[in-house]
C-alpha cells in the first residue's frame, strides 16, 4: 500500500478515535498520520511522497498569497477614483507540456482575480492570458512563468 493510503487511513482512525469527522479533525488526522509516516521510514532517503506533500502544502501557501494580493489589487483599483487599470493580452510562454499541467495552470490563473486565460496556442508553446494590469509587460509574463507554472510543475511532476 502507498503511502497516501496510509495517511488517508491514519486520519480517518484519528477522526474515528475523536469520534468527529469535521474537516479540521481530518486534517489534524493527516497531519499526524504524515508525521507518523515521516518517523517510521526506515529508508534513510525519504520517498516521493515526503516530498510531493511539502511541495504541496507550500504550492497552496504561495498560491493563497497570490490570491489575496490581486484581490486587494482589484478591489484597490475600483475603489480608487482615477484609473489605475492597463489591461491587455500577453503570449505567455510554456514549459508545462502535458494537458493536465497546461489545463491546471490556465484554471489556476484564471481563478487568480485580474488575469483570464484565453487560449493556448495551437503548437501548445504559449498561453494567452487577458490581465487588468500591464504596468511591464515582461514582468507580467515572469510572474505567471516563474510564479505559479515554475511553482505548480515543481509539484505535478
Amino acid at each position: 500500500m502507498n503511502y497516501f493510503i496510509w495517511n488517508i487511513v491514519l486520519a480517518l482512525t484519528w477522526a474515528g478515535v475523536n469520534g468527529d469527522f469535521t474537516i479540521n479533525t481530518v486534517a489534524v488526522g493527516f497531519l499526524l498520520g504524515y508525521l507518523v509516516l515521516l518517523i517510521s521510514e526506515r529508508i534513510p532517503a525519504h520517498p516521493k511522497y515526503f516530498k510531493r506533500v511539502r511541495l504541496v502544502i507550500l504550492f497552496s501557501l504561495f498560491y493563497l498569497r497570490e490570491l489575496i494580493v490581486a484581490n486587494v489589487r482589484v478591489a484597490y483599483s475600483v475603489i480608487v477614483p482615477r484609473n489605475l487599470l492597463k489591461p491587455g493580452v500577453i503570449a505567455v510562454p510554456l514549459d508545462a507540456k502535458s494537458d493536465s499541467e497546461i489545463t491546471l495552470l490556465s484554471v489556476l490563473v484564471t481563478l487568480t482575480p485580474g488575469t483570464l486565460s484565453i487560449d493556448v496556442s495551437a503548437d501548445r508553446r504559449f498561453l494567452y492570458v487577458h490581465t487588468l494590469f500591464i504596468d511591464d509587460l515582461e514582468e507580467a509574463r515572469r510572474s505567471i512563468k516563474t510564479g505559479i507554472e515554475r511553482r505548480l510543475l515543481e509539484v505535478m511532476r
